[in-house]
């Protein structure tokens, strides 16, 4: 306690570090009275200027240390030095230390500045993986993202190896409308030309996932989705060694082992994982086997210099199953008549970071990332999808990704007159050289990845392709503020894409009976250069410590794939004069907390789409044939709400319970939508595809002692699928059927538990409680196409040791 004669106004500064005198970075500097709160910078210091002297509480919380709370007394500017002790988890029971970290992460959220990033004034929401209790071996999306208001998630029943996550209108399949990263460096196939998402860490190695709406547009690329950051677990740093182990038994075959070592000696730190899954698959013809491996080194130069080196492999075969029309669903979801499918997949990427802090206010990081892989698809598949397969050729598809980057970013914080300010500028190269090919695959039954075409030289869909890419871009954020309490932060994009597309697609023409009559092999070479600037601007209100106001505005783009331009479909066709997506974002909000118990975050958003690409309009084509056609289905405008809220019932009702944990969460978004220019038929006034009215989750989390349990329920109202708002097919041999219709409304329960005992810990739940029979998806290519089940109610447990 120190106690001091009080007058004036002054400032209270200082620096955090931790036992052995190390500075504490990111740590939360609370003053209880004032409701204020700053954040250490790298070097552990803090200050609040214009504070009148008198008697308060500071308040110290960070990650893997005790809270800090104390009574001073001011009356002149006094530097302070606070050492927080690490936390003693062997001496806490998994409720205490499960509250620890919830107190600490209710002021978690992603910060106006972290390293060299800025999240001033933007929508975030960040997953903390420590505080779940969910199906983690099986990366439950349903679960893991429960409390990420408004997303719409494909349910694959896969064990989460690849991940299908969208929201606010735009498509899942592969998570390709988001930038996905992680440890802060691309991992999709082609960020510009073919942005999908094959590989997704499992949830077992990470410490939290960042999610960033549209406004990441100006930083992390121009998509709308905006940002999905996946952040591993740090290396230990107060042990050499550290072990976890996860063995995870489940329902259709499920075993999956993770296994990881991580520690610090000296300036030297680690962390390896290796994840193995296998299953059968609630339906016939569904394998899966994959194979995970990623390894992060990182060497302390200096106190303000650290390299880190990062390498992440997958190998991953599938069988699939295939898709279903309505009717087939209706008679049994199970049901798979396609026994010869199989997707491959191998991913190699490789991360060289270096972070350099020139002084207390300037840092810079470089990130060097590669990315070397394949994805493999080979099977029957017609324009119908209940043809039974006859056993004959199959169709191949390989895809080869080489893609490399650099993204160099630099962070300065300065004075704006008395008010403080924080610059950002960075840029990022990124050259891709990928290949595509289509062609006949062998007339067997497995995996067998061999082109066979001079065998078959009526095979109708062949193809050979190389996509070289191209991206220049420039960047620059600037957080000012303007008193106290509001500070604006513009920014821009600067650019630069060039897209190319060559090589050859062939046609074959037949007699009635099937002959080859001739054969025309079509060249192509195309390129295309854009470059252009956007726009945004994000504003932050803080009423006081506990209330932010946030809004913001930022413009979007999105190129056409090369998987839209070329890849031969017979169940879809595209438009020669498809062109690239572009529109913008805005939100408005209010967040913070309410007391002790009630954390929200509620805000309005709309989103403005123009040139919408659909893979799903129903037009007749040249023949006088009802197709499916990838066109650009017109200008859509999507806006809602987006609520989510946390109350701590404990401590609302029953403070005084130490072993005690309740919380009820729930997140809601309602969210209309319609096409209001089209030049496609019977699409103006529509609804826009993939948007669900209603989107609710909510759920409850509890625990006594070291026993911790949580309840959650799912609901989505009905979704179209296509821009015309088309019925289902009831006609099973209609070339839409499966493909185009409407994805019913459905809910569902989701129940975990988790006891540890010491270095125990077991974990056991029950997916889909209620064995609701539903689907979420209606593919127009692999996995199907046709409607992808859901999986039916399912069952797991995994034994945990930690040493």
């Amino acid at each position: 306690m120190l106690t001091l004669p009080l007058w004036g106004q002054l400032s209270i500064s200082g620096v955090v570090t931790d036992s052995i005198g190390k500075p504490v970075e990111d740590a939360e500097v609370y003053v209880k009275e004032l409701r204020l709160t700053e954040t250490t910078t790298a070097d552990g210091t803090f200050e609040f200027r214009g504070i009148s002297d008198g008697k308060y509480t500071l308040v110290v919380f960070a990650f893997e240390f005790e809270v800090y709370e104390k009574e001073l007394t001011f009356d002149m500017p006094l530097p302070m030095k606070i050492q927080l002790e690490r936390i003693r988890t062997q001496e806490l029971s998994e409720v205490t230390l499960t509250q620890r970290k919830e107190k600490i992460f209710a002021l978690r959220r992603l910060k106006k500045v972290e390293g060299t990033a800025i999240y001033a004034g933007k929508k975030t929401e960040v997953v903390a993986v420590d505080l779940l209790t969910a199906n983690l071996a099986a990366n439950n999306a349903r679960q893991i993202y429960g409390q990420v208001v408004g997303l719409n998630i494909y349910d694959n029943g896969d064990a989460g190896i690849q991940l299908n996550i969208g929201g606010r209108g735009l498509d899942p399949n592969r998570t390709a409308n988001f930038n996905t990263r992680q440890n802060s460096y691309d991992i999709s196939a082609d960020v510009l030309g073919y942005p999908e998402s094959y590989y997704t860490p499992p949830v077992e190695a990470l410490s939290e996932i960042q999610v960033v709406r549209g406004a990441a547009s100006l930083q992390y690329g121009t998509q709308f989705g905006g940002l999905i950051n996946f952040k591993f677990r740090p290396p230990n740093p107060d042990k050499k060694l550290e072990l976890i182990t996860r063995q995870t038994l489940g329902s259709n075959g499920l075993f999956t082992s993770f296994n990881s070592l991580g520690g610090t000696v000296g300036k030297f730190s680690y962390y390896n994982y290796l994840s193995y899954k296998e299953g059968d698959g609630f339906r016939p013809n569904s394998d899966f086997n994959a194979i995970n491996y990623h390894g992060h080194v990182g060497y302390q130069l200096t106190d303000k210099t650290k390299l880190t080196f990062e390498a992440t492999l997958l190998d991953y075969l599938a069988q699939q199953p295939g898709g279903l029309t309505d009717s087939q669903f209706q008679e049994d979801p199970n049901f798979s008549n396609r026994e010869r499918n199989y997707f491959d997949v191998d991913w190699k990427l490789a991360s060289l970071r270096l972070e350099h802090s020139f002084s207390s206010k300037t840092d810079f990081s470089l990130n060097l990332f590669a990315l070397d892989a394949s994805r493999k698809a080979l099977g029957f598949r017609q324009n119908r999808v209940d043809i039974i397969d006859d056993g004959n050729e199959r169709e191949l598809l390989i895809d080869d990704f080489q893609n490399w980057g650099a993204e160099a970013r630099l962070l300065s914080r300065y004075k704006l007159g008395d008010k403080n300010a924080v610059f950002l500028i960075g840029s990022k190269y990124y050259q891709a050289y990928n290949k595509q090919r289509q062609g006949a695959g062998p007339a067997t039954t497995g995996a067998d990845f061999d082109f066979v075409d001079e065998q078959y030289p009526a095979f109708p869909r062949k193809s050979q392709y190389r996509f070289p890419n191209l991206n220049l871009a420039v960047f620059g954020e600037n957080v000012i503020d303007i008193t106290d309490r509001f500070s604006i932060t513009p920014g821009f994009r600067f650019e630069y894409i060039k897209t190319s597309a060559e090589g050859n697609f062939t046609e074959v023409f037949t007699d009635l009976a099937g002959n080859v009559i001739d054969s025309r092999v079509n060249e192509e070479d195309k390129a295309l250069e854009r470059s252009f600037v956007l726009l945004g601007l994000g504003t932050s209100y803080k009423l006081n410590a506990d209330i932010e106001f946030y809004g913001n505005i930022s413009q979007n783009y999105r190129s056409v794939t090369f998987n839209d331009l070329r890849v031969i479909n017979p169940a879809q066709e595209i438009s020669p004069d498809l062109e690239d997506e572009e529109g913008f974002t805005g939100d408005i909000g209010a967040r913070g907390r309410f007391n002790a118990f009630l954390s929200y975050d509620a805000s309005g958003f709309i989103l403005y789409y123009g040139n919408r690409i659909s893979r799903n309009i129903v037009t007749v084509n040249d023949q006088n044939r009802v197709v499916n056609l990838t066109d650009n289905a017109g200008t859509a405008v999507i806006y809602g709400l987006e609520m989510l809220g946390d109350w701590n019932v404990k401590e609302t009702f029953f403070n005084s319970k130490e072993n005690l944990k309740l919380n009820l969460f729930a997140n809601l978004a309602l969210t209309d939508s319609e096409y209001t220019k089209s030049d496609i038929n019977n699409v103006k006034g529509k609804k826009v595809e993939h948007i669900p009215a209603i989107n609710l989750r909510t759920g409850l989390s509890t625990g006594y002692k070291n026993l911790l349990a949580s309840l959650q329920y799912t609901y989505l109202a009905k979704q179209f699928n296509d821009p015309q708002n088309s019925p289902p097919f009831l006609d099973s041999t209609a070339p839409g059927a499966g493909i185009i219709g409407e994805l019913p409304a459905y809910g569902i329960m989701d129940l975990s538990l988790s006891y540890t005992y010491k270095k125990w810990k077991l974990e056991a739940g029950i997916n889909n409680l209620l064995n609701e029979s539903y689907f979420t998806r209606r593919a127009t290519g692999y996995p199907g196409p046709g409607i992808i089940p859901a999986e039916p109610r399912t069952f797991y447990t995994t034994l945990q040791l930690k040493l």
